[in-house]
């Protein structure tokens, strides 16, 4: 017989006199006890029954009538902001692995066991000047005699122009083929008229991000362009970059991630802005002052740390910036704006500058930068209470 489902009562009014361990506030009702979500201890709320079990009742709170002290007003959630859901990735690492079985060259990302590379036509999240390449670069390198000596491919793309020459729709794309031994002159022939043939830039790695080299062309304007609109200045930022260098995936996103950060600083004119894990300047315009400096070390004797600052923007990579904001002399800074790749170590700065340095959480919100993975960016702002 199956089972009947038990009706759940109307809508009712109770008092909250404790709170469980998920949160939840505890009052009872004719003798039962009722876990009311959204209530607080010392409130009386209206409450819709959402499960009705044995020993204990389930709801949630829609309306507070008589509110706790303790109850505060939740943070304000930015709208999210999204871009392109595909074709949005201008950089990336393709795996390459010749396979004997199928006499082919496999390029393309690795599969969930990542001893496997996935066996791809086409790749649609990346920008389309290497999506659609995958099985030309797939016979290319099945062609060269160091076919099993080369495992990974880089890709990078910009708004510059090859050798010289007049700017091409979709910008730049730069290839570069790590290669475990030496190629031979003929297939740096291959990799050169590929080049030539696809009008793309293709670099050789022999090893470290040192041995980096152009096989053709030997110029190779590479940068992106921010607009006007995207800085919030009088000009543009045009921002050069190598092969290998780190710049946001999503171009599209990236512009207006970096709207919503400036728009966040809530700048007046001659406050100064401390611009930390800047990389390229992504944020920074162009009278910008740049020092080096590894921020997860012992930063008393940099110059910079001497100076006074009115705003911080910070983008740290996935392990967060600890090290480096326990170290900052953050009393007079004002208001903080945070970008994040990771929630986990945002949530865990974000505790740090609320607990122990006096911030309140103004608001946070999320940016689509990876569609249909399972990566996200955040923004915060917090300002001193």
């Amino acid at each position: 017989m199956a089972r009947q489902r038990q009706r759940l009562d109307p809508d009712f009014e109770i008092a909250i006199d404790d709170l469980s361990h998920d949160g939840r506030g505890v009052g009872r009702r004719e003798g039962k006890a009722v876990f009311v979500a959204g209530a607080l201890p010392g409130e009386r709320v209206r409450a819709r029954q959402t499960a009705k079990n044995r020993h204990f009742d389930e709801a949630a709170a829609f309306e507070v009538l008589q509110a706790s002290p303790d109850r505060v007003e939740p943070e304000h959630w930015f709208e999210p902001i999204r871009d392109a859901q595909w074709g949005y990735r201008r950089k990336g690492r393709l795996s390459v692995r010749w396979v004997d079985k199928k006499a082919k060259a496999l390029v393309g990302f690795r599969e969930q066991d990542p001893r496997f590379v996935a066996d791809l036509s086409e790749c649609h999240t990346v920008i389309p000047a290497i999506g659609t390449r995958l099985p030309a670069l797939s016979a290319l390198v099945g062609s060269l005699d160091g076919r099993r000596t080369i495992p990974q491919i880089e890709f990078i793309a910009g708004d510059g122009v090859l050798d010289g020459g007049t700017p091409r729709e979709g910008g730049v794309l730069a290839l570069v083929f790590r290669h475990l031994e030496p190629l031979s002159a003929g297939d740096r022939d291959k990799l050169a008229d590929f080049a030539k043939r696809e009008a793309v830039a293709v670099f050789l790695q022999p090893g470290g991000l040192d041995t980096v080299a152009p096989l053709w062309p030997e110029d190779v304007d590479l940068h992106f362009d921010l607009s006007v609109q995207d800085v919030g200045a009088e000009q543009g930022v045009r921002l050069a970059f190598r092969p290998l260098d780190f710049i946001q995936v999503n171009a599209g996103l990236n512009a207006k991630m970096i709207a919503r950060a400036i728009d966040l600083l809530a700048l007046n004119p001659g406050e100064r802005v401390l611009d930390l894990f800047c990389g390229l300047g992504n944020f920074t315009l162009p009278n910008a002052r740049f020092f080096a400096a590894d921020l997860a070390k012992d930063l008393s004797g940099e110059p910079w740390m001497r100076d006074g600052f009115d705003r911080l923007l910070i983008d740290p990579p996935r392990a967060g910036a600890a090290e480096v904001l326990a170290q900052l002399p953050l009393e007079n800074i004002p208001r903080i704006v945070y970008v994040s790749c990771h929630p986990g170590s945002l949530a865990r700065d974000a505790g740090f500058l609320v607990r122990e340095r006096g911030y309140t959480l103004l608001g946070a919100g999320v940016m689509d930068m990876f569609p249909h993975t399972a990566h996200v960016e955040s923004i915060a702002v917090f300002e001193r209470c």
